[in-house]
C-alpha cells in the first residue's frame, strides 16, 4: 500500500511543471519575464514599437521641410503644448511630430537620428514575429557608435552652414574639440577614429601600402620595367583568407548574440530541470558557421597548392600555341536550362507550429516518464516533413530501453510512424523523428536555385532534396560511385530518378556527360528522347536511344563493358589512374589524339525496374552489371539502378557490395528495409518522397525534391530545340556470339548422328530446349547443347532468348521432312 501511495503522490505533483513548461515555451526572449503569462502583451508591445518607428519616420522627414516654420513655436516649449488647441504647426504628424523631431534632430544628434527609426523597427518586428532581421545587440552597438561619430562629424563640417545637421550634441562636442586641439586636430581625430573602427569591426588590411612601395622601388631601380603592369604580381595571397577569417568571426559573433535569444523551457522537477530549445534560425546559423569553417580550411589548403598549379598551367600554355582544349566548343552556343522552367511547389519557408511542437514534446516526456525514464534536455529541429526531437536522458538510463518504446511513443503521438535514432552519430543524443501534421513539398526549383548547388565544384552533382534541418543536400555521383534505389510502388522512385537526371542537366554540358537509359516500363523515361542528340548514348544502328527491349539491353550492357575496357587501355597509355586525371591531361594537350586519345565524357547508366530485366534475361544481364559495378567507377561509368526490392535473387551479393550508396523509399516491412539498407527504418517512412540515404557509414533522412512531368517535358524541350550533335553518342558495336553462329550453314557431315531424331522431337513438342532432348534421347547436357546449336544453325529453332524457351520455326513433321530434303 505504501508503494502505491508514494507513486500516486509522485504523479499528482507533476501537473505544476507541465503548466510551467507550457507557459514558458511561448517566450521569445528569455529576459522578458513580464510576457511569460501570455503572448498578447508581447505582440501589443511589438506593434507599438512598429507604430512608433513609422511615426518617427514621418516626423523626421517632415522636419527637414518645415523645421524653420515650427521651431519658434516649440523651441522653448514643453510637452504641455500637445494640449494647447491654439498652437498650429506644419509638421505632417502634427504637434507630436514637431516635438519628437525637434527633440531628436535639433536637441540631440541631427539627421543621423534616422537610425532610431531602424532600431525601433527591428526591435518591434523581433518581438512581434520572433524573427530577427539583423542581430539585435550587434545592431544597437553599431548604431549608437555611428550616431555619435556622424553627429560630431556633421557638427564639425557644417557648424557654420547648417548647425542643425549634427544636432546640439554634434555642434557642442565639435566646438569643444576645436577649442582644445584646433580644427586640424579635430578633423584628424575623427578620421583616425573612423580608421580605428574599421580595423576593429572589419579587420581591414594595410598590405596595399607594402605593394605600393614595392612597386615604386621596382620602377625606380629598373628602367626597362617602367611600362610593365605589376598589379597581378603584387597581390598578397594572404588577403583572401584574412577576409574570410574576419567574416567567420562576424558570423560567430552573430551566433553568440542570437544565442542569448534562443527560447528555453525549464521543467522544474524535484531532482532536475529539463530545458527545451527550439532550433530554427539558430540551428541554421550553426550550420552556416560549420560550412564556413570547412571552406576556410579548404581555402587555406588551396593557397598552398594553387601557385604551383598556376605555374604548371603557365608552362603548358607556353608549350602549346593553341591553348587548352575545350570540349564544349562543339556546342559553343549551348544554353543551360533556365530556372524559370521549374515551378514553385509549396512554400519556400517552414511554418513553425508551436502548439504542435509543445504537444508532441509533452507526449514524449509523458510516455517516457510512465516507464521511469528521466530526461535532462530536449531540443527540436524542424524539417520539411519531420521534426527531430533530440533528447538527453538522465545518467544511468539505458539506450535500449528508449529504443524499445518506439511503438509506445508512436501510439501516444498518433503518428504515421516514428523513427528512433539511438544514438545520433557524433552528437551523443537520442533522436526521435516525428512526422509533421502538414508536411511541406520540397520543390526542385528551390534546390537547384540554392547557393550550395550553384557553387558546387563536384564532378557529377545531384540534388537529392533537403535534410531534417531544411538544408539542401547535394551529393557527388562520381564519388558514390554507384547508386541503388529501392522502395515500394508509388513511393517516389521515378520522381527521384527524374530529380537526379534534371540535376545533371542543369549543371553539365552535353560534352561532359552522357546517359544510357533503360526503361522496361517504356513510359517513365520517354520524355528524355528529345535530348538524344545532346545527352544520350546508344548502340550503332538502334533507332531509339532509350532502351526498352530486353535483347537490346543485354547488347548495350556488353557494349559498355567494351567501352570500359577501351577506356582502361587509354588510361594505361596515358599513365593516369582515373578519368579526371586523364581529361585534365588531355585538356592540357599532353595526350596526342592521333594515338587514339580523346576527351572522355562521364557515362551514367540508369536502369528502372531492374527486377524485370533479371526475370527476362537472367545471367546475361547480371554478368555485365557485375563487371561494371566492380570496375567502371575509375573510368567514369556510373550506375543508377532502381528496383522495388533488391533481394538476393534480384541483386547478387557481388553487385550489392559495389553499391555503398543506397536510397530507400518507404517499404512495407522491416525485412525489406534490411534488404535495402542492411538496417531498419525504411518501413517507418511516411511516403511521398520521404527517403533514407545510406552512404555506407551513416544514414541520412531526406525529403526528395519534387519535379513534375510537365517540368521535365519543358526542360527536355528547351534543350532539344537547340543545336545538337549530328547523332547520339555511339557506344562500341557488340556482336552477340549466338547471333553470329546462326548465319553459318553447318555441313551435314558435322551434324550429330541423332540430329534428325532430335529435330523431330523438337517439332512435335514445339519446344526447343536441351533439357527436352536430355529426357527424350537420354543424352548428356553437353551433347544436347551441341545438338541445339546445330538445330539453330540449320534454321529449325530460333536464337536463345534468356529464360524463355527457343522458338520452333518449323510448324509440323511434314514441313520438317521437306526442309531436310531441301538441304
Amino acid at each position: 500500500m505504501s508503494a502505491k501511495g508514494n507513486q500516486f503522490k509522485k504523479n499528482s505533483n507533476e501537473t505544476a511543471p507541465v503548466e510551467e513548461r507550457q507557459t514558458s515555451f511561448k517566450n521569445p526572449f528569455g529576459s522578458l519575464a513580464n510576457f511569460k503569462i501570455n503572448e498578447r502583451p508581447k505582440k501589443i508591445f511589438g506593434l507599438i514599437l512598429l507604430l512608433f518607428s513609422f511615426c518617427l519616420l514621418i516626423a523626421f522627414t517632415s522636419f527637414l521641410f518645415t523645421w524653420q516654420n515650427d521651431q519658434d513655436k516649440i523651441f522653448n516649449s514643453t510637452w504641455d503644448l500637445l494640449f494647447d488647441p491654439g498652437l498650429l504647426v506644419e509638421n505632417w504628424l502634427g504637434k507630436l511630430g514637431a516635438i519628437l523631431a525637434h527633440f531628436f534632430i535639433h536637441n540631440l544628434f541631427g539627421v543621423i537620428s534616422y537610425l532610431f527609426v531602424f532600431l525601433f523597427f527591428i526591435t518591434g518586428f523581433k518581438i512581434l514575429t520572433g524573427v530577427s532581421i539583423t542581430p539585435i545587440l550587434k545592431a544597437y552597438r553599431f548604431s549608437f557608435f555611428v550616431i555619435l561619430w556622424v553627429s560630431v562629424l556633421l557638427g564639425f563640417l557644417f557648424k557654420d552652414i547648417a548647425p542643425i545637421a549634427g544636432g546640439a550634441f554634434g555642434f557642442h562636442v565639435s566646438l569643444w574639440l576645436n577649442s582644445i586641439i584646433g580644427t586640424a586636430g579635430t578633423g584628424l581625430l575623427l578620421f583616425f577614429i573612423f580608421i580605428g573602427s574599421m580595423v576593429a569591426v572589419f579587420n581591414i588590411s594595410f598590405d596595399f601600402l607594402n605593394s605600393l612601395f614595392s612597386k615604386t622601388e621596382i620602377n625606380t631601380e629598373t628602367e626597362d620595367l617602367a611600362g610593365f603592369d605589376l598589379k597581378s604580381n603584387t597581390l598578397n595571397p594572404f588577403n583572401k583568407p584574412l577576409t574570410e577569417t574576419q567574416q567567420l568571426e562576424e558570423q560567430e559573433t552573430d551566433v553568440l548574440n542570437l544565442e542569448e535569444e534562443v527560447p528555453e523551457i525549464t521543467l522544474k522537477n524535484e531532482a532536475n530541470k529539463i530545458p527545451f530549445i527550439l532550433e530554427d534560425d539558430f540551428e541554421e546559423l550553426e550550420v552556416v558557421k560549420n560550412e564556413k569553417t570547412e571552406e576556410l580550411i579548404s581555402s587555406e589548403l588551396e593557397i598552398e597548392n594553387n601557385p604551383v598549379e598556376d605555374e604548371e598551367l603557365e608552362v603548358i600554355e607556353n608549350k602549346s600555341p593553341f591553348g587548352e582544349y575545350d570540349p564544349t566548343l562543339d556546342l559553343s552556343s549551348y544554353k543551360f536550362p533556365n530556372i524559370d522552367l521549374l515551378e514553385k511547389h509549396g512554400s519556400s519557408s517552414i511554418v513553425i507550429n508551436k502548439d504542435e511542437l509543445e504537444e508532441n514534446k509533452n507526449k514524449i516526456l509523458e510516455t517516457l516518464k510512465n516507464y521511469n525514464i528521466g530526461i535532462a534536455k530536449i531540443k527540436a529541429t524542424i524539417g520539411p516533413t519531420v521534426t527531430l526531437y533530440e533528447i538527453i536522458p538522465d545518467a544511468g538510463v539505458r539506450i535500449s530501453k528508449i529504443k524499445n518504446l518506439e511503438d509506445d511513443i508512436a501510439l501516444s503521438l498518433s503518428a504515421l510512424g516514428i523513427r528512433i535514432i539511438a544514438p545520433i552519430p557524433g552528437k551523443g543524443t537520442i533522436g526521435i523523428e516525428v512526422p509533421n501534421q502538414k508536411p511541406e513539398i520540397v520543390s526542385m526549383r528551390s534546390v537547384i536555385a540554392s547557393e550550395k548547388f550553384q557553387n558546387t565544384d563536384m564532378e557529377l552533382p545531384i540534388a537529392l532534396g533537403k535534410t531534417i534541418s531544411n538544408e539542401t543536400f547535394i551529393a557527388d555521383l562520381a564519388k558514390m560511385p554507384h547508386l541503388l534505389m529501392a522502395g515500394a510502388t508509388g513511393q517516389g522512385k521515378s520522381v527521384g530518378l527524374n530529380a537526379i537526371l534534371v540535376s545533371l542537366l542543369y549543371k553539365k554540358h552535353p560534352s561532359q556527360v552522357k546517359f544510357v537509359l533503360v526503361d522496361p516500363k517504356k513510359v517513365e523515361l520517354t520524355l528524355f528522347n528529345k535530348i538524344e542528340r545532346h545527352f544520350l548514348a546508344k548502340l550503332p544502328g538502334n533507332e531509339e536511344a532509350i532502351i526498352t527491349d530486353t535483347k537490346k539491353v543485354v547488347n548495350t550492357l556488353n557494349s559498355l563493358c567494351i567501352e570500359m575496357d577501351q577506356r582502361y587501355e587509354l588510361l594505361k597509355n596515358g599513365h593516369v589512374r582515373n578519368i579526371k586525371e586523364y581529361n585534365t591531361k588531355f585538356i592540357a594537350r599532353k595526350l596526342n589524339p592521333e594515338q587514339g586519345h580523346k576527351f572522355l565524357p562521364y557515362i551514367v547508366l540508369v536502369v528502372d525496374e531492374f527486377a524485370d530485366l533479371i526475370m527476362t534475361a537472367g545471367k546475361e544481364v547480371e554478368t555485365p552489371i557485375a563487371r561494371l559495378a566492380q570496375l567502371a567507377r575509375a573510368i567514369g561509368i556510373h550506375l543508377i539502378i532502381a528496383t522495388q526490392r533488391p533481394s538476393v535473387n534480384i541483386i547478387t551479393g557481388t553487385i550489392k557490395a559495389n553499391f555503398p550508396a543506397r536510397i530507400a523509399f518507404r517499404v512495407t516491412s522491416r525485412i525489406d528495409s534490411r534488404t535495402i539498407l542492411d538496417s531498419g527504418g525504411a518501413d517507418q517512412l511516411i511516403g511521398r518522397g520521404d527517403m533514407l540515404l545510406s552512404t555506407g557509414s551513416d544514414i541520412i533522412r531526406l525529403q526528395c525534391a519534387f519535379v513534375d512531368t510537365p517540368e521535365v517535358d519543358e526542360i527536355t524541350e528547351f534543350i532539344g530545340s537547340q543545336r545538337g550533335y549530328a547523332e547520339a553518342f555511339l557506344l562500341p558495336e557488340y556482336v552477340d556470339d549466338s547471333e553470329g553462329g546462326t548465319g553459318k550453314a553447318m555441313d551435314a557431315s558435322e551434324r550429330d548422328s541423332m540430329f534428325v531424331e532430335a529435330a523431330k522431337i523438337v517439332v512435335i513438342h514445339q519446344q526447343g530446349s536441351a533439357s527436352l532432348l536430355q529426357r527424350r534421347l537420354k543424352l548428356g547436357y553437353n551433347r544436347a547443347g551441341r545438338i541445339i546449336d546445330q538445330l539453330e544453325a540449320s534454321g529449325i529453332i530460333g536464337p536463345f532468348e534468356g529464360s524463355k524457351a527457343r522458338q520452333v520455326l518449323i510448324p509440323d513433321e511434314v514441313s520438317l521432312e521437306q526442309f531436310l530434303k531441301g538441304e
